[in-house]
């Protein structure tokens, strides 16, 4: 069964940094999808990062809104995903969650298309704030 275990948030200045870590176990697929989400108050939940990985690729897409600030990663050794966030704005503030793709979904379309219908499995949410 999948599980998804997401850590690393706190409150930072503006301008600040955080680094937020995620493990994840019983994914044995050779190709998979792994994102980052996040809610802030009275929004929807929306995309903020996904990783692909195959044999032959490791694509990253990242919401516009935190493009060139944002980074996701992954240590497959430790079967963990990270996402290092920089240069953090009080429109950055939400919980934060860690997601792996659905099993039933091409993992490859679910990164891309960074659809939140398409991630089956997560993590319990990390709070980040950033006060101004």
């Amino acid at each position: 069964q999948v599980q998804v275990m997401d850590s690393g948030g706190g409150s930072v200045q503006a301008g600040g940094s955080l680094r937020l870590s995620c493990t994840v176990s019983g994914v044995t697929e050779s190709r998979t999808c792994m994102g980052w989400f996040r809610r802030a108050p009275g929004k929807e939940r929306e995309a903020v990062a996904t990783i692909y990985r195959s044999s032959s690729r490791l694509n990253e897409y990242y919401a516009d809104s935190v493009k060139g600030r944002f980074t996701i990663s992954l240590d497959n050794e430790k079967n963990m995903v990270f996402l290092q966030m920089n240069n953090l704005q009080p429109e950055d503030t939400a919980m934060y969650y860690c997601a792996a793709g659905d099993r039933d979904w091409e993992p490859f379309a679910t990164c891309a298309r960074m659809s939140v219908q398409h991630f089956g499995y997560w993590g319990q949410g990390t709070q980040v704030t950033v006060s101004s």
